[in-house]
């Protein structure tokens, strides 16, 4: 495992940025960089610390339950820091050219989480994306659903312009037709994996009540929050 800085960002990825209600203690110690006395803000050294901390309990875990799902697949995880300023928290699993799986965090997110536990639910919740072969899956849902619309709409006389835009229109509800089950089972299995790694995940799932609930919106890519706290409750209380 290598934490690298910046990141470099090769796929999309599985999840979308989010945005957390922050106490200005919190907004500080999103930026790492030194003050006019060259000094590193305290908080940002306590949240690197903290992160670094966390990634190497979490990682090992997160590794072992991948190779038990995914044999002979890739369970390296590579863990990235983006630390561009001014980015709105934000996590995700991704991979590189290789198919090595990269999980990532912005230093907003990582200033961002009350404690530990939030910090390792979130990465485990990241790690699952990439067991549960999320990634995968969407791009397979998102070539069926190019297919149909384009089909449909060579079928009914569309231009070739128009039949592109249905083809484009039709990855897109391809790709988040089951992005709200995605996000639910990665969450269970992040559970699971926070758990197993020391970590408390039902403490770990306030992270939720701190961002904006999605509502169950049609092709919304986020289940409402509070079937994903219900999901970590189920799942924690079953251990």
């Amino acid at each position: 495992m290598r934490l690298i800085l910046p990141l470099l960002i090769l796929f999309i990825a599985a999840c979308e940025p989010v945005t957390v209600v922050q106490t200005p203690d919190q907004s500080a110690a999103s930026e790492a960089a030194p003050d006019s006395s060259g000094e590193i803000d305290p908080r940002a050294q306590r949240a690197a610390r903290q992160f670094v901390e966390v990634v190497s309990i979490v990682e090992p875990v997160a590794e072992a339950e991948c190779r038990r799902v995914m044999a002979g697949r890739n369970c390296d995880f590579q863990i990235v820091v983006d630390d561009r300023p001014g980015q709105p928290p934000n996590a995700f699993q991704t991979v590189d050219k290789n198919g090595r799986p990269i999980l990532a965090f912005n230093l907003a997110l990582i200033a961002s989480v009350k404690n530990r536990d939030e910090l390792a639910f979130v990465m485990g919740h990241e790690a699952a994306h990439h067991i549960l072969s999320h990634l995968d899956r969407m791009r397979e849902n998102a070539v069926v659903g190019a297919v149909v619309f384009s089909g449909i709409a060579a079928m009914t006389g569309a231009s070739a312009k128009e039949v592109r835009e249905a083809e484009q229109l039709g990855a897109e509800v391809g790709a988040r037709t089951y992005s709200k089950d995605f996000e639910l089972e990665a969450d269970k299995l992040g559970t699971i994996i926070a758990a197993r790694a020391g970590f408390d995940p039902v403490r770990g799932a306030k992270f939720f009540t701190r961002i904006p609930d999605p509502g169950d919106r049609f092709l919304g890519t986020h289940p409402p929050n509070a079937a994903r706290t219900e999901i970590v409750r189920r799942t924690a209380a079953g251990l």
